[in-house]
């Protein structure tokens, strides 16, 4: 797929513990923000207040539960194989089945 033109945010979604409970140090995150900052020449993340996700694992096993830290680029473009190929070194960085990522057209009002 071409690259997309236009003005947008893209978010990823980054776990702050291991699957065993064990945090992730700092730098793991500052990894990141330097990577992203160098690529797109700015990042947001939001790193004092993690988010908490819940999802269910399947009928009678209750809900799973994960707390994460978002980071955001803005970007004039958007190249999805960059993108698939960074959300993969993410995923075997953080040791997770999937990182989730989201892209979203941006109007600036």
């Amino acid at each position: 797929m071409d690259e997309l033109p236009g003005s947008w945010l893209v978010e990823l979604f980054l776990p702050t513990t291991t699957n065993d409970g064990t945090p992730f140090p700092r730098e793991a995150f500052g990894r990141v923000r330097d990577e992203l900052l160098e690529a797109f020449g700015g990042v947001t993340l939001f790193s004092r207040n993690p988010a908490e996700g819940l999802w269910a694992e399947g009928e009678g096993e209750g809900a799973a539960r994960d707390e994460v830290i978002t980071a955001e680029v803005m970007t004039d473009r958007v190249d999805p194989r960059w993108w698939a190929d960074y959300r993969r070194d993410l995923e075997e960085r953080f040791s997770q089945e999937e990182i989730l990522m989201r892209c979203y057209r941006l109007w600036k009002l």
